[in-house]
């Protein structure tokens, strides 16, 4: 492991000096002035991140071609350790709790879900070996009521088959982690083990024994992450957020944990802890802030991992899509709305960077964690530094040698698209890949659609990510609120009052430009073009009309819409959220048993 972690670092400070390099020549003609060592500075900030997800992504690609098994993760002329090796014929000995957090969720689909999972769970025979936990924050009114209801008929079908609990706070303190606390300390003695579900988690029977099989022939690992892919959906929106996802999971989440080994990545949901070391080394810090008042950790998942390292237990993913999914935003406002929680919560993380006894990739993955939300002010403030330096000039050839700046941004762009790049490579050499994705033909048209709308997409969440730090130094909180999962359409005068701030910020970075050297607008709009776009764009993706063409046509498809498995085929005939389904999803599992 520590040879593969030098290995990996050498690698990333290759390219991050070679691109800095590249651009110290691209900024070179006229001498390196105070603009030119900004634009350096900043772009050191942007250039290890790159790195990063280049190498995590290359990684991938080669232990995918060459490892006889590469989820373990080794190459294939590395013996393999004694790790993560389930035997797969052996049912889970303990009954292992799972885990559903939920708060102020819409009662149709929590009640289609679980009725999707316990389906699944008694089809496969393993309903025995699992008690289900509603655990609820849903805030005190008419939803709670209807909520409690909800839960009730599901227990009242599912009653002579599988274990369910279900409890509701009246306050939500401490967010999802102090509702899970509050699990442990009432029933945590009486499991071993604990699967955590979102509200928007589907997990299948066999995901789930899988993941336990291989905590069960590991004590060792104290969190063990499964890969969570989206699931197939009929949004125009999702569908392309979730179509470039599923590739750039794929390579970037092997090759991640290639290097990280036993310091891996803990995302909150669709993972099993644990239990013991969990509840005695686990337990997140509260805190004051300048006025007094209590701060709770937004984002705990990665808080709790290293906390789990540190106490002596390992922390690994299963980087191999198994079964478990979750939904998306339908919309790119509610998509920013998630981030944008994120960002408060991975912000939190520079508070934890010096806590004693973390391991050093531990430290790292948190720093990493905070800086994935400092890349937005990074892009912004080095776009707008490259603008003001070419607009001093008369000609663009004084202050920049295109003889480099053309490849510089063709490395830029292979780097920042390489996790997807190398997955899509990988599918574009399998024939059943292929397959998977529904043909060369549809694929190679759909990863061109994604890598427009991924360009797109990257400013204005680098604009939204500032303006909230902006925010947040005068005081602006972000708390846990709900997620709109169900309507995808926006209307134009809300994405008009949200991006109209976007939209100006790109007018104003491409004017003096368009007015001195509209040449280079060409370049520039990489970075800008999607905040000039950033109304008609948030509508048009929402729109249904386009989802159900792109659905029928299947652009933007992914395997488990091309080729779907027993849990897939099961929700496609529960689509509509208010439908009672455990006799129609038990025929469809025991059919494809």
């Amino acid at each position: 492991m520590t040879r593969r972690r030098v290995l990996y670092v050498l690698l990333v400070l290759t390219f991050t000096i070679g691109t800095l390099g590249l651009m110290g020549l691209a900024l070179a003609p006229s001498g390196l002035g105070l603009l030119d060592w900004s634009i350096m500075a900043v772009f050191a900030v942007v250039a290890p991140w790159l790195s990063i997800g280049f190498c995590n992504a290359l990684v991938g690609v080669w232990l995918t071609l060459f490892s006889k098994a590469p989820w373990q993760p080794l190459p294939a002329n590395v013996q393999a350790e004694p790790l993560l090796l389930a035997d797969e014929t052996e049912p889970p000995s303990k009954k292992t709790a799972l885990l559903l957090c939920i708060r102020n969720e819409t009662p149709a689909r929590l009640v289609r879900n679980l009725d999707l999972m316990l389906a699944s769970l008694v089809a496969q025979g393993a309903q025995a070996r699992f008690h289900l936990y509603v655990l609820s924050d849903t805030s005190e009114g008419p939803g709670a009521a209807r909520e409690a209801l909800a839960i009730d008929a599901v227990a009242d079908r599912w009653r002579t088959h599988v274990d369910l609990t279900y409890r509701r706070r009246a306050v939500n303190t401490g967010f999802k982690a102090g509702n899970i606390d509050a699990f442990c300390q009432q029933w945590g003695d009486a499991h071993e083990l604990a699967v955590v579900l979102d509200a928007d988690s589907l997990m299948s029977a066999k995901a789930l024994e899988h993941l336990v099989q291989i905590m069960q022939a590991n004590p060792q690992v104290g969190i063990l992450q499964g890969l969570v892919v989206g699931l197939p959906s009929g949004n125009a929106f999702t569908r392309l957020f979730q179509f470039g996802m599923r590739l750039g999971m794929r390579s970037y989440t092997l090759g991640s944990a290639w290097w990280q080994g036993d310091c891996g990545p803990y995302w909150g949901h669709n993972a099993v802890i644990r239990l013991a070391p969990f509840m005695a080394h686990c337990q997140l810090p509260v805190w004051q802030n300048r006025r007094g008042q209590l701060v709770h950790v937004l984002s705990h998942d990665q808080l709790e991992a290293v906390l789990m390292r540190r106490a002596g237990y390992e922390v690994r993913v299963y980087p191999l899509e198994d079964e478990s999914f979750e939904e998306n935003p339908p919309n790119l406002i509610d998509f920013i709305h998630r981030d944008l929680r994120w960002c408060a919560g991975n912000l939190q993380y520079v508070s934890f960077l010096n806590l004693p006894g973390l391991k050093a990739t531990s430290r790292i993955q948190l720093f990493l964690a905070v800086m994935m939300f400092l890349l937005g002010p990074a892009w912004l403030l080095g776009t707008g530094l490259f603008i003001a330096l070419i607009g001093q000039s008369a000609q663009i050839s004084t202050v920049l040698d295109v003889t480099y700046a053309w490849p510089l941004l063709a490395a830029i762009w292979v780097m920042t698209l390489m996790p997807k790049l190398g997955s899509a490579i990988l599918v574009l050499l399998r024939s059943d890949q292929r397959r998977a994705f529904g043909g060369a033909i549809r694929f190679v048209p759909s990863l061109f659609a994604e890598t427009l709308f991924s360009t797109l997409i990257s400013p204005i969440m680098w604009v939204s990510q500032t303006l909230y730090m902006i925010g947040a130094l005068f005081g602006k909180r972000l708390g846990w609120t709900t997620q709109n999962r169900d309507e995808p359409s926006l209307s134009w005068l809300r994405a008009i009052k949200t991006f109209w701030a976007h939209t100006l910020i790109g007018l104003l970075a491409a004017v003096p430009l368009a007015l001195t050297h509209p040449m280079a607008l060409l370049p520039i709009a990489l970075f800008v073009a999607g905040l000039w776009l950033a109304i008609p764009f948030a509508v048009l993706s929402a729109h249904p009309l386009l989802g159900r063409v792109m659905q029928r046509r299947g652009w933007l498809a992914t395997p488990d819409e091309v080729q779907p498995c027993a849990f897939i085929k099961a929700l496609t005939v529960v689509a509509d959220p208010p439908a009672i389904i455990s006799d129609v999803t038990q025929a469809h599992f025991e059919s494809g048993r």
